[in-house]
């Protein structure tokens, strides 16, 4: 069958997780383009500023297990709006922030919503794909965080010079008006309203047969995770750190253009990885990406300097430092069964979310004292790491649901 013969529901449904991942990734990053200004405001240092990030991010791994189970229970429509509704009043107050306290309490309201999306995104379009399209369907889906990385580097770019970090957070209340229009229009997939009373416990992800599958799946997370957030979380800063401190000596707006090339890079890697996914399975075509993003990682941290190798580089980096996160939404689902499926989603993927989120500390900490592009190359490691630990996992090309 071919992809355009899917059904109105399944790309509805599609059309809603990609929504929300894409305004999730716009509110999230934010921040990060906001360091640089809010560290001069509150007078704070890298260390601080990155354990922000890592605050956003233990609470997205308590959000994606919290909400992945509410998706199990309430169904995965309703669970996906709230955590819509949560993520985006909680960037909108990111702008009252007086004090640290409240920058903290803020971020992790962010994260929560976040880590919730994802849980309750990714396992809606899962279930209404078929096998044969699911790992395109997830690609997708995981292109709007591309698209909303893009918006917040061009969102930055033109307000935090002219208006300030305050007014740029505002904008995040926009997603709200999305929570909206999916509870109206997005139906709860067949496959859970069929077993929504089926009697499912937490636990079983933790008992034979399924423990093997949930602490490798979870190992597997951390490991990406770790790369992915120790250097994306820190790539606007590094940009913007001076030649000589091992950063790239760029202004922020000057940043902010650079990162969009490379999250252009990002959107199409989403994509290829799905169709690349389905066709030669999901184990080989990861561990190519993970070879690739340990290799393209110091070679942009050492050598993107100029304008044409950061236009060659950062594409590059983009696509396979990225378009690899379309495997965690097929692939988790295709391990469990539908009963448990949303909350093993949520914990084995935010499990890694809470292990990574020593990453954007460490490297903030650590780049006080050491050259910015050889901690971030250190990050990269755990890329290699998880194109392993994959083969610990069945291939699960094809899996109905």
């Amino acid at each position: 069958m071919s992809i355009l013969a899917v059904d109105r529901r399944a790309w509805r449904a599609l059309f809603a997780a990609q929504l929300g991942w894409m305004l999730d990734a716009m509110d999230f990053l934010l921040f990060s383009f906001a360091v640089i200004p809010i560290r001069e405001e509150f007078g704070l240092s890298n260390g601080t500023m990155g354990a922000l990030t890592s605050v956003a991010l233990i609470a997205s791994a308590i959000g994606g297990m919290v909400f992945g189970r509410l998706a199990d229970r309430l169904g995965r429509v309703r669970a996906l709006s709230l955590s819509i509704l949560l993520y985006s009043a909680a960037t909108a107050g990111l702008a009252t922030s007086a004090a640290l306290w409240q920058l903290i309490a803020w971020r992790l309201a962010v994260g929560l919503g976040m880590g919730g999306e994802w849980s309750c995104g990714s396992v809606l379009v899962a279930e209404t794909w078929p096998a044969e399209h699911r790992g395109k369907a997830m690609g997708l889906m995981q292109s709007g965080w591309a698209i909303g990385a893009m918006i917040a580097a061009g969102a930055s770019a033109l307000i935090i010079g002219r208006f300030g970090w305050r007014v740029l957070f505002l904008i995040g209340a926009l997603p709200a008006i999305a929570a909206y229009f999916i509870r109206r229009n997005v139906e709860e997939p067949p496959v859970w309203t069929q077993r929504a009373r089926e009697k499912s416990r937490w636990s079983e992800m933790f008992a034979k047969p399924f423990l093997r599958r949930t602490l490798i799946a979870t190992a597997l997370s951390s490991s990406v995770l770790v790369a992915f957030w120790g250097v994306t979380s820190w790539l606007p800063a590094f940009l913007a750190t001076p030649l000589a401190k091992g950063g790239a000596g760029l202004t922020v707006t000057t940043s902010a253009k650079w990162l969009i090339a490379l999250q252009a890079g990002a959107f199409f890697g989403y994509i290829s990885f799905g169709w690349i996914a389905d066709r030669i399975g999901r184990r080989p075509a990861f561990t190519a990406f993970m070879i690739a993003a340990t290799v393209l990682v110091p070679l942009f941290a050492f050598y993107a300097r100029t304008p044409f190798l950061l236009l060659t580089l950062g594409p590059l980096l983009g696509f396979f430092a990225h378009g690899y996160f379309s495997l965690f939404g097929a692939m988790l689902a295709e391990l469990f069964p539908t009963r448990i499926r949303a909350g093993a989603q949520g914990f084995c993927y935010n499990g890694g979310r809470l292990a990574s989120a020593a990453a954007p500390f460490a490297i903030g900490f650590a780049s006080k004292t050491h050259n910015f592009a050889v901690v971030i190359t250190c990050a990269a490691l755990f890329f290699a790491l998880g194109g392993v630990l994959v083969w610990l996992l069945p291939e699960t090309k094809g899996t109905e649901l």
